[in-house]
């Protein structure tokens, strides 16, 4: 069920983790040289740690937490038991999702929707965005 992953290919979890900093960082509108900087890090650095290509360690994700904001248990939302760690399978939703937040669109909308407070407009705005694929998918 999973695919086998390059010896040097980020572990999945890594990813996760790291997807979920720059989202939060996004989020709060802090550039990577901010972050960076109140982790006594560079901004390549902090572009590493986002793309899962490297780690980042127990205290210096404490410190992500706080300079971010959220609780350490943020960065692993999303993950659940009986995940397989070493690889996500092929037609799991996942790297959509990533794509997705990986985005400046994508961090933009989640953003504004998340704003709305009316979960009947945001229902409305998930049926119109169905509604807009379905009609690409037709026409492809």
């Amino acid at each position: 069920m999973t695919t086998k992953a390059g010896p040097r290919s980020p572990n999945p979890v890594d990813i996760h983790v790291g997807t979920r900093v720059r989202l939060r960082r996004q989020v709060l509108k802090m550039s990577q040289e901010k972050l960076g900087n109140q982790l006594g890090v560079t901004f390549q650095q902090v572009q590493k740690y986002e793309r899962g290509s490297n780690r980042i360690g127990a205290s210096r994700l404490w410190k992500i937490s706080d300079v971010l904001d959220v609780p350490v248990s943020f960065f692993f939302d999303g993950l659940t038991d009986g995940v397989q760690y070493a690889d996500f399978a092929e037609d799991d939703q996942l790297p959509i999702v990533y794509d997705f937040i990986n985005s400046s669109d994508g961090v933009a909308l989640a953003k504004a929707v998340s704003q709305i407070k009316s979960k009947a407009v945001r229902r409305q705005i998930l049926e119109l965005a169905r509604s807009l694929a379905k009609e690409a998918a037709e026409e492809d």
